[in-house]
C-alpha cells in the first residue's frame, strides 16, 4: 500500500475501524513524533514519557474501536489534547515541574540546526538554544505551556486554547506576557542572543 501515507486521517480512521490494523500504523507514524516529543517536553523523562505516550495510544485505540471518536476535529489535534491532559493529570499528582533541559539522547533544538553551518556557528547556536532554554524553563508554568505548544507542537493559538481550555484571548495574553517576561529577564541579565 504505497498510496496510504496520502490518504486523510478521516479515511485511515474508517479502515481501521472496519479492521485494516495496517491503517492505524500509517495514523500512528505520522504523529508519532509530535505526540511524544510534546509529552517528553512536559514530564522530561523518557521512561515516562514512552508510558504516557503508550497509555494516549491505548485511549486513541479504545475510543475508535468502542465507535465514540468525534469526527469534527482534526486527529493530531485530539490526540494532543489527550497527551495533554495526561501530562497535566500526572503533575497534579506529582506535583513536579516539567523543565526544557536538553538530555544527551534529545534536544528540542537540534530539529532548528543547518547542516551547512560551520562548527563556530553551531556552538554560538547551541549557546544561544541554552540560554533561551533557561529562558522559557523559568517563566510560569502557563506561560512556558504556551511557548512550548506554540514553537514545538507548531500550535496555533486557537489549537492551544482549545487544547488546555481557555480563551484564544487568554491563550494570546499567555503567550504576550511570555515575551514580555523573557525580554525583562534578557535586560536584568543583560543577556543578548546571537
Amino acid at each position: 500500500m504505497q498510496v496510504m501515507p496520502m490518504i486523510s486521517d478521516h479515511e485511515l480512521i474508517a479502515r481501521y475501524v472496519d479492521g485494516d490494523e495496517q491503517s492505524f500504523e500509517v495514523l500512528l507514524q505520522r504523529y508519532k513524533s509530535k505526540i511524544y516529543t510534546s509529552i517528553y517536553l512536559f514530564v522530561k523523562d523518557h521512561a515516562l514519557a514512552e508510558d504516557i505516550f503508550q497509555e494516549v495510544f491505548i485511549k486513541i485505540i479504545d475510543t475508535l474501536r468502542r465507535g465514540k471518536y468525534n469526527h469534527e476535529g482534526k486527529f493530531v489535534q485530539w490526540a494532543m489534547r489527550i497527551s495533554y491532559n495526561m501530562c497535566v493529570d500526572y503533575h497534579r499528582r506529582n506535583k513536579r515541574r516539567a523543565h526544557l533541559n536538553p538530555t544527551e539522547d534529545f534536544d528540542i533544538f537540534d530539529v532548528l540546526r543547518h547542516s551547512d553551518d560551520g562548527p563556530d556557528q553551531i556552538i554560538m547556536r547551541s549557546e544561544t538554544h541554552n540560554r533561551i532554554r533557561r529562558l522559557v524553563d523559568a517563566l510560569p508554568e502557563e506561560q512556558r505551556e504556551v511557548v512550548i505548544l506554540r514553537h514545538y507542537a507548531d500550535m496555533s493559538f486557537k489549537e492551544i486554547a482549545g487544547l488546555t481550555r481557555v480563551s484564544i484571548n487568554t491563550a494570546l495574553g499567555r503567550m504576550r506576557y511570555a515575551l514580555i517576561n523573557i525580554r525583562r529577564m534578557m535586560s536584568e541579565k543583560d543577556m543578548i542572543l546571537n
